[in-house]
């Protein structure tokens, strides 16, 4: 359980809900962090003296994930900080909003592709020689059982995102494995404690999709957590392209 032990990650959107929970798990696995925020500094910084009190190494950097030159800005620094990159875990994204399809203007559409595609294309092209440097790299991308299933209501524009990061993640792990670069992805449903459902899904509403769970409970950010630090690791090195999806029994592929 030690194989990401002095490895190196970036873990976007890292100090808050699901992505805090990852940036602990790896953290606690002996992994050295760089804890991307957009708005969540104090968080960040905060999440990064725990593990440093705790003996782990963790950094922090701010940076708008759509902005092209944001993106060069936060890999530059983690190249002056690391030779190399171990892990890229793409967490950042958001619901933004819920609109229906006539409901809907390009503004929004943009928006929401831009938060939840956009920024994991242009975060991994930018650390892919990062990644190659190291040998044997882990991108772990964020989707979501909406990605699978098409979401609730309102969610068509994030749902969307979701399903084209399923097909990126299968697709990229094709195009990156002659460089060693594994490419998978995780796919939560109900998962309370996060921002996402906190902000976007009413109480009346989770309690109808618990009850259509088959184990009965929502699911954690430490759930989701595990399952990342699994297929981040070196031991599951035979495991690209695929998609772990963390729901209770809702959905199986």
């Amino acid at each position: 359980m030690n194989s990401l032990k002095e490895k190196k990650v970036l873990v976007t959107g890292g100090a808050s809900g699901i992505g805090e929970a990852i940036t602990r798990e790896l953290a606690s696995r002996g992994a050295s962090v760089m804890i991307h925020y957009y708005s969540s500094g104090e968080k960040a910084e905060a999440l990064a003296r725990e593990i440093q009190t705790a003996g782990g190494i963790a950094l922090t950097c701010q940076a708008d994930l759509s902005n092209e030159g944001d993106v060069k800005k936060l890999v530059s620094r983690i190249g002056n900080e690391w030779a190399n990159l171990d892990v890229l875990i793409n967490n950042a994204g958001d619901l933004v909003g819920r609109r229906s399809l006539e409901d809907l203007d390009m503004d929004f559409y943009r928006k929401v592709m831009s938060v939840n595609l956009d920024s994991m294309i242009l975060v991994t092209r930018e650390a892919l020689p990062l990644l190659k440097k190291s040998g044997c790299s882990s991108v772990v991308n964020l989707a979501s059982l909406a990605g699978r299933k098409g979401g609730h209501t309102g969610s068509l524009v994030y749902s969307t995102a979701k399903g084209a990061v399923l097909t990126f993640t299968r697709s990229l792990s094709v195009e990156l494995a002659e460089y060693g670069v594994r490419v998978n992805a995780v796919a939560p449903g109900l998962i309370l404690g996060s921002r996402f459902h906190a902000t976007h899904t009413t109480e009346e509403s989770k309690n109808e999709t618990i009850r259509g769970i088959p184990l009965g409970r929502a699911g954690v950010c430490e759930d989701v957590a595990r399952a990342v630090a699994f297929l981040a690791s070196e031991y599951d090195g035979f495991i690209t392209g695929a998609t772990l999806d963390i729901n209770g029994g809702v959905y199986s592929a």
